[in-house]
């Protein structure tokens, strides 16, 4: 009887209509997107690593890209759990961004945020403590900026993107 339940579900799933994001490889609907934008400058070390984290993410840019991404970042590093000595015990580094994505002419297509957050211990040494929040900043670009793409890459698929005439400088 199992058996029969697993082919039928099996037989069924195809009536579903899901489809690959990336469906035709590098020259399916959302890589051809996600290559045809270009980014905007993020400022600060940690948009940097982001701006990093996203080129490798969407792939190498098109000579002249339609599309224009534009990143905010907001990190913080927020204490808690107090010792006797008053000394905090750990940290939560956040990380969010919110992203626009425009056509050539300035219209808004996409408003999102995306970010994430991670907890280290915070031990006597200071030089520990300061690499541990660094090394915590990497690893959060990463996470955003595979959020960002897994997001332009949904929306691509879905037609979100609508051609543009004039490139994007």
């Amino acid at each position: 009887m199992k058996r029969w339940a697993a082919l039928a579900l099996l037989l069924l799933l195809p009536a579903c209509d899901l489809h690959p994001i990336y469906s035709g490889g590098s020259t399916g609907i959302a890589a051809t997107a996600l290559s045809d934008i270009a980014l905007a400058p993020i400022p600060d070390r940690n948009g940097y690593m982001l701006h990093q984290a996203l080129r490798e993410q969407l792939g190498a840019p098109v000579a002249a890209p339609r599309f224009r991404l534009e990143v905010e970042l907001e990190d913080r590093i927020l204490g808690f759990g107090i010792r006797t000595n008053n000394s905090v015990t750990a940290e939560r580094v956040t990380l969010r961004a919110r992203y626009t994505l425009k056509d050539s002419s300035g219209k808004v297509l996409l408003l999102a945020t995306a970010g994430s957050d991670v907890t280290i211990d915070r031990v006597s040494s200071d030089y520990a403590v300061v690499a541990a929040e660094t090394s915590a900043f990497d690893r959060l670009t990463v996470v955003v900026a595979q959020q960002i793409a897994d997001r332009l890459s949904v929306f691509a698929k879905a037609g979100g993107f609508v051609p543009a005439a004039v490139p994007v400088q």
